[in-house]
């Protein structure tokens, strides 16, 4: 499996046997300016939450690709709304796709749409693809139901973990999290993006390395193969 990153929570999974984007916010985030949208390509859009830092690139990208867009119940039925192919899911269901299964996990933060409406509640993704299993936290809190992931799902080979801290969960809380998914690969999301959630690369490094894990922090464009 290789996953590809486009900044801030926004990658791209590269399944056995579909491609699948991940919280679609490039054109809005000027880290991402070298990144054009109109070059992405993909089969499946998963959406963790309606936030417009999430969601901001959802209709060019459906419309263009035609892919259908997997998320919570509301977030759905909002893109659905815009007569875009929605796949709503809630809390601890499995979707099927080529090559695989994902299921929605729970997640604790807030989730409003673009125009203000409810969002439902955000949540993350386990992906069990033929390629590998990925956790996609999505944005979140540290929660004791990440420990329900290795007792629901097959081991994962890496997660991608919210480390930015004022919205989400920061660095030392997302060790621990790493200990709760019993995984020692981590992917860091949502940081640098703005002022409140920028990171000290090598402070956040360190912290996984003293628990003997890696954290990986991609440059914006590039990917990594798990």
């Amino acid at each position: 499996m290789k996953i590809t990153y486009y900044g801030h929570g926004c990658f791209l999974i590269h399944g056995s046997k579909q491609k699948i984007l991940i919280d679609p916010f490039i054109t809005n985030n000027e880290l991402a300016k070298d990144i054009n949208i109109d070059h992405i390509e993909c089969d499946m859009i998963a959406l963790t939450h309606g936030h417009q830092d999430h969601v901001a690139d959802v209709e060019a990208i459906a419309k263009r690709t035609k892919a259908p867009i997997l998320a919570g119940y509301e977030v759905g039925a909002y893109f659905a709304e815009k007569d875009l192919d929605a796949k709503q899911m809630n809390h601890g269901g499995w979707f099927s796709y080529e090559g695989g299964r994902v299921k929605f996990v729970a997640a604790i933060h807030s989730s409003s749409l673009p125009d203000g409406s409810y969002g439902g509640d955000p949540g993350g993704f386990v992906f069990e693809d033929e390629a590998g299993t990925l956790y996609i936290s999505g944005d979140t809190a540290l929660t004791m139901d990440m420990k329900l992931i290795p007792m629901t799902c097959k081991p994962l080979d890496a997660a991608v973990l919210c480390i930015g801290d004022h919205f989400t969960m920061g660095v030392n809380d997302a060790v621990i999290a790493s200990d709760f998914i019993a995984c020692d690969t981590i992917i860091g999301a949502h940081y640098d993006t703005f002022a409140l959630i920028k990171i000290d690369h090598a402070e956040a490094k360190q912290a996984f390395a003293e628990k003997n894990k890696t954290l990986h922090l991609l440059d914006i464009g590039s990917s990594l193969d798990i």
